[in-house]
């Protein structure tokens, strides 16, 4: 999929318009109607302000498939995930997966 054909995805699921893109990224809304109308590539810095304004990152918008969206909880959670060891990940592995079969 082509960024602009992603944009408009994501436009469609949040039922954006052009106009709400713009307001939302602090973009002009010239900015926005020239990747469409002219079929143009966002540069990288345009792009980072339309992720942003869809609260996703520059890879979310490039992965294919379906976003998942994460609670503040679970943010949390997985931000002191990164911290663990693979000691300690491996313990909370095991404990996560006990506690299902019970």
């Amino acid at each position: 999929m082509d960024a602009n054909m992603r944009i408009r995805q994501l436009q469609s699921e949040r039922n954006w318009s052009e106009y709400r893109l713009a307001i939302e990224s602090n973009l002009s809304q010239s900015t926005i109607a020239n990747i469409f109308r002219r079929n143009t590539v966002p540069s990288i810095t345009t792009l980072r302000s339309i992720c942003a304004a869809f609260s996703i990152s520059l890879s979310q918008f490039f992965q294919e498939g379906t976003l998942v969206d994460l609670t503040d909880d679970q943010i949390v959670f997985f931000n002191h995930w990164l911290t663990l060891s693979p000691k300690q990940k491996m313990i909370i592995y095991d404990v996560i997966m006990n506690m299902k079969s019970l």
